[in-house]
């Protein structure tokens, strides 16, 4: 458990110090060009979920993030012998979980900025933690089809 928590940490850490760069420096909505039609920094303050979804239910979010680390620690990390993989993984998943977390109870909404736009597409704003959390539920889909992989080849 120490090495998941030491990479949450570093997560949280890289998390809240680009969000306070970025709030540091850039007005609230305010964009700025990185890579003409493709990558802003956009400063936005969202106060539900991905795609804003649940916006305006901040006791909701904060109880559903506890939830999950909760869920996460005792399902998948207690007493498991994890690889490094999983500790990565779990890591990076938990640090995520928790750079948003304490957006809410300190701002009472997500500091997102990076704004993509994807074949004409403009994605949602989002944040290094949102980034961490989805990276972490791909590795947790490639240890699921992998292990039902292993499972066929040795039937």
């Amino acid at each position: 458990m120490k090495k998941i928590a030491g990479i949450g940490i570093i997560v949280v850490l890289v998390d809240q110090i680009l969000k306070l760069l970025v709030s540091s420096t850039m007005p609230l909505n305010a964009s700025k060009e990185i890579i003409s039609n493709f990558f802003n920094i956009s400063l936005v303050h969202n106060d539900g979920a991905a795609w804003s979804i649940l916006s305006g239910n901040r006791l909701l979010l904060i109880i559903i993030s506890l939830l999950a680390l909760i869920l996460i620690y005792f399902l998948f990390v207690k007493g498991k012998q994890l690889t490094s993989l999983d500790i990565l993984t779990y890591g990076i998943l938990m640090g995520g979980i928790v750079g948003n977390l304490l957006d809410r109870i300190i701002h009472g909404y997500v500091v997102d900025f990076l704004d993509f736009c994807l074949l004409g597409y403009n994605y949602p704003v989002f944040n290094f933690a949102d980034c961490c959390i989805v990276i972490a539920a791909c590795l947790l889909i490639f240890d699921v089809l992998k292990e039902g992989l292993l499972c066929k080849k040795s039937l």
